[in-house]
């Protein structure tokens, strides 16, 4: 299985911004697609972000012109750069990795927006 090690959560204010990590312990040549899904207490959970190996992105309609999904393949680490947050992003945030061992899940961050 690919390892995703998670970083980069806390609490900020409206407004703020966050970057979210996830680090890969394979090559993501290797993997097919990375993104982010959320999840808050007593709501469905929310797929944020996704990029392929093409470099193609898809982003859920409530974060579209707010976040922004990268790779950076020298280190193998995927990025969700979060700005103009509002209350409503407050959610745990999971990475995951598609590739041909399967899929694979960060172990979670937390984000709170509030001010």
């Amino acid at each position: 299985q690919v390892q995703l090690v998670e970083s980069g959560g806390g609490l900020v204010q409206p407004g703020g911004s966050l970057r979210l990590s996830c680090a890969a312990s394979v090559s993501t040549s290797r993997i097919s697609a990375m993104g982010w899904y959320r999840q808050a207490p007593g709501k469905q959970r929310e797929l944020v972000a996704r990029i392929t190996r093409d470099g193609n992105t898809n982003y859920a309609d409530s974060v579209k012109g707010r976040f922004t999904i990268s790779i950076d393949n020298a280190k193998n680490t995927e990025f969700l750069q979060m700005n103009s947050l509002k209350p409503e992003d407050t959610a745990g945030y999971y990475c995951f990795a598609n590739s041909l061992f399967g899929t694979s899940w960060g172990q979670g961050t937390q984000v709170t927006v509030s001010s």
